[in-house]
């Protein structure tokens, strides 16, 4: 583990140039867009994938910048997203001609954006990098995962329990639990301060999971906030501070941001 400090970066669903652009700014990329950060860690929330054109291009940066940082002492990490479950769907299970049950799957992944640049362009090695990446995680006294759901204690109870058992489902062809994975990724609000019961399912969260606060995406904050999105440039911070957005909205238009965690390097 790194020493040096902690970044997560939101949702970016292929929008390269706001990426390669916010990292830039936060210093992590050199003019190159070359790994700059040192001994920083830096965590992709989930989703570089679909509603904009370069996602492969964005899997591919971040792929190469975990190399880099690796060589330099720090580290890039990524949690699994649900649209990275999606297009994973349409690679295992849609085999055209045959009208079979891939097509479920490539229709639910088309209805959320699924662009067929991303499918032609993912390799062999980019699934087996996708299918090895974590829900959840522990940083410091930050929880990371995707979802602002709770849904992920249907699949078990601990970070290292989760993450063993959705590796295990996207290591097998049971198109069911495949379809099930994404339909709980669907879930999202579970912690909202609207809700009377946000807050608690919050801190029953973290006492399941461990963490202090939670840190997730897959909720774009100008749908929570209502601020346009081109004005988005921090997270959006709730449930008395137990919860943090940091999904800008880059596919909305937002310029997306780079968020440092506090209390860490």
């Amino acid at each position: 583990m790194s020493r040096g400090p902690v970044y997560v970066v939101g949702d970016v669903h292929g929008h390269l140039d706001r990426l390669v652009a916010g990292l830039g700014d936060a210093g992590l990329l050199t003019p190159e867009a070359a790994w700059a950060g040192g001994d920083s860690t830096l965590w992709f929330i989930g989703d570089l994938f679909d509603r904009g054109p370069d996602g492969i291009l964005a899997l591919d940066l971040v792929m190469r910048l975990e190399r880099e940082a690796a060589d330099s002492g720090g580290a890039v990490r990524m949690l699994l997203g649900n649209h990275e479950v999606l297009i994973l769907s349409v690679h295992r299970f849609y085999k055209p001609p045959t009208e079979d049950v891939g097509i479920a799957f490539v229709l639910d992944w088309m209805l959320n954006g699924g662009r067929p640049s991303d499918l032609a362009g993912l390799g062999p090695e980019h699934v087996e990098w996708l299918c090895e990446r974590p829900c959840l995680a522990l940083e410091g006294d930050a929880l990371l995962v995707h979802a602002d759901s709770t849904f992920y204690t249907r699949y078990g109870r601990s970070v290292e329990e989760v993450n063993e058992r959705v590796r295990s489902i996207l290591r097998s062809d049971d198109a069911r639990a495949w379809g099930q994975l994404l339909s709980d990724f669907t879930e999202r609000h579970a912690f909202d301060d609207g809700s009377p019961s946000g807050r608690m399912r919050a801190e029953s969260f973290l006492r399941t999971f461990g963490g202090r606060r939670l840190v997730h995406g897959h909720t774009p904050i100008p749908g929570v906030t209502g601020a346009p999105p081109e004005t988005v440039r921090r997270p959006h911070v709730y449930a008395n501070g137990l919860c943090v957005n940091v999904d800008g909205g880059m596919y909305l238009g937002g310029p997306g941001f780079v968020y440092r965690l506090p209390g860490c390097g």
